[in-house]
């Protein structure tokens, strides 16, 4: 997921998101550890995402706290 698109998505959608990519990113370190490689490259593309993720979150954190300091 693009980053413009996850600036569009509430806080709220982006948390359900965040939960969802965690069980998926559970899942699939389970079937990599079995030796099924299928998910290595979706591994990777949710690891990313997730990053992309928290680090809106993180800003949105960031500017609520300096508008609140004004």
């Amino acid at each position: 997921m693009r980053a413009e698109k996850v600036r569009e998505i509430d806080t709220a959608e982006i948390q359900r998101q965040l939960s969802e990519s965690r069980d998926q990113l559970f899942r699939l370190r389970f079937q990599l550890a079995m030796g099924q490689a299928d998910g290595v490259k979706k591994y990777r593309i949710l690891r990313r995402d997730r990053a992309r993720m928290l680090t809106i979150l993180h800003e949105r954190e960031l500017s609520t706290k300096a508008n609140q300091g004004k």
